[in-house]
């Protein structure tokens, strides 16, 4: 694709390999693992969520003297108040056996201070515009048309999370360079860009395949894809499928590199957690993680509100890891987490890589070659669609 007016880059000219490490707030992604995938020849990419402005231009600063390759910020949008304080109080109630149990208060769901939500967003923007990084992503919505293009003047690529057509359309309409479509199947947060507990009853978001088919045929922007995906034929599937990359989060959450608790990491591939769901047992939005003792005791109570109850968590999930008991952490993962492979950032990459041309080379000798690169998006009970290298989780 050709370069965007004002001298923004083609999304794909940032990498080598269609891969994309993606951002995970949390403290997953750390400036190491953001930098070793870019070394290698994916995008990696920095979490501004929950961080401050400063500690965000601190990260970026790291990662700058780690590698001089392209790499990516993701921001979190500012929040509409939605959150019942009613609903809130009876949640902090039905929580307090935890509190007593790990010796640790609930948090404060006062936002205070008049950050009502929004994440020191504007302060964020401030630094990302005066000292410009090549992509910047965003979550939780769509930002104005003003700030994509103040960020495109500065010669940074912009990416918007979508989870459905009309949030797509919402994003090419305000000017984003791209967007990054996030398939039901992914690990963390659903980027959804309004949180209405009432649209997902029954139906909590399309499988990848099938949104990105859809918003192929409603946008003209690039497409990155992004859910359960955890082997190089899965990229190769969603390649043909008309994306110009894969965003993977949950395959680089066991690197080294990666600052998720070692909890987390070793529960990915733990037969106690085979399966994941949709929760908002952690945050008060829906997430995908590992079905834990907390999920199953507090996801069907837990309210449509955050961030109040991601702060009135938080004690909780840094006690049970300091506890060394998962069963009380936000264990995030993706459909794929039992593919995880506990392999360097860098040599993560060259894998996906590797596998991505074989399927590519298998989709040319004939139908069955296609039918092996396009056996799913990673769902956990799907054979790998490679041969588990020595030392990897079967």
């Amino acid at each position: 694709m050709a370069a965007a007016t004002g001298g923004v880059p083609a999304v794909t000219d940032l990498f080598r390999y269609p891969i994309v490490q993606a951002p995970m707030a949390g403290g997953a992604s750390r400036p190491e693992l953001a930098a070793a995938v870019c070394r290698a020849g994916g995008l990696g990419f920095l979490a501004a969520g929950h961080k401050t402005p400063e500690a965000m231009y601190q990260e970026i600063r790291v990662a700058r003297g780690l590698t001089d390759r392209p790499f990516g910020v993701n921001l979190f949008l500012p929040q509409r108040p939605v959150a019942d304080a009613a609903a809130v109080a009876v949640y902090r109630e039905q929580l307090a056996g935890e509190s007593s149990w790990y010796a640790a208060p609930l948090g404060d769901t006062d936002t205070g201070g008049g950050d009502d939500g929004d994440d020191g967003y504007e302060g964020k923007l401030a630094v990302l515009t005066e000292t410009p990084v090549a992509v910047v992503s965003f979550t939780f919505g769509c930002p104005d048309a003003g700030v994509l293009r103040a960020l495109a003047r500065a010669g940074t690529v912009t990416v918007v999370t979508v989870t459905s057509v009309a949030e797509a359309r919402t994003a090419e309409a305000a000017g984003a360079a791209a967007v990054c479509v996030q398939g039901v199947e992914a690990g963390g947060h659903r980027g959804t860009h309004r949180d209405d507990p009432y649209a997902d009853r029954g139906s909590p978001g399309l499988g990848l395949l099938t949104l990105l088919a859809q918003v192929r045929e409603a946008v003209d922007l690039p497409l990155i894809a992004a859910g359960g995906l955890m082997r190089g034929a899965q990229i190769a599937a969603v390649l043909a499928a008309g994306a110009v990359a894969a965003q993977l989060g949950t395959a680089f959450l066991v690197c080294p590199e990666s600052g998720a608790d070692p909890l987390h990491k070793r529960a990915l591939t733990d037969p106690l957690f085979p399966h994941t769901e949709l929760t908002r047992a952690f945050t008060g939005r829906p997430a995908r993680g590992l079905v834990n003792r907390f999920l199953r005791e507090h996801g069907p109570y837990a309210p449509a509100a955050y961030p109040q109850v991601h702060r009135m968590t938080a004690g909780l999930r840094r006690a049970a890891a300091r506890a060394g008991d998962p069963q009380g952490m936000a264990l995030w993962a993706g459909q794929g987490h039992r593919m995880a492979r506990t392999l360097s950032a860098e040599r993560l990459v060259r894998t996906l890589a590797a596998e991505l041309d074989e399927a590519r080379a298998a989709l040319l000798e004939g139908p069955g070659g296609s039918a092996a690169a396009a056996s799913g998006t990673a769902d956990a009970a799907g054979p790998p669609a490679a041969p588990p290298q020595k030392g990897e989780p079967a």
